[in-house]
């Protein structure tokens, strides 16, 4: 239900959305070979957390925010400065995060 109101209130921002995806198998393959704006990555993934495919998205320079309920603790230091939106977050909360990641996307492809 949580990933169903997250691609509505995409949607209606206007993005296209691509996902979800359940599997750390399949995030890795998606994050490492698709052409994308921005990512919401939540920690805990089918097969594991999802830290490889952020480093994959960090190397690739694409912007992500982790969706998570952990704190700093459970992240990798290198990513403890990344966007969060802490569940559980808001409607409000998650268009915050996404404006932010388009501004940030935009100002990557204009490089």
């Amino acid at each position: 239900m949580i990933a169903i109101e997250l691609e509505d209130v995409l949607r209606a921002l206007g993005c296209t959305v691509i996902g979800p995806v359940a599997k750390l198998v399949d995030a890795i393959e998606l994050a490492s070979t698709e052409s994308l704006d921005a990512a919401i990555l939540d920690v805990t993934i089918r097969g594991g957390q999802v830290f490889p495919v952020a480093e994959i998205l960090l190397e690739r320079d694409i912007p992500f925010v982790f969706a998570s309920g952990y704190g700093d603790w459970a992240l990798p230091e290198n990513m403890r400065d990344r966007p969060r939106l802490t569940k559980p977050f808001t409607t409000v909360e998650l268009e915050e995060q996404i404006k932010l990641l388009c501004a940030q996307a935009m100002k990557r492809k204009m490089r």
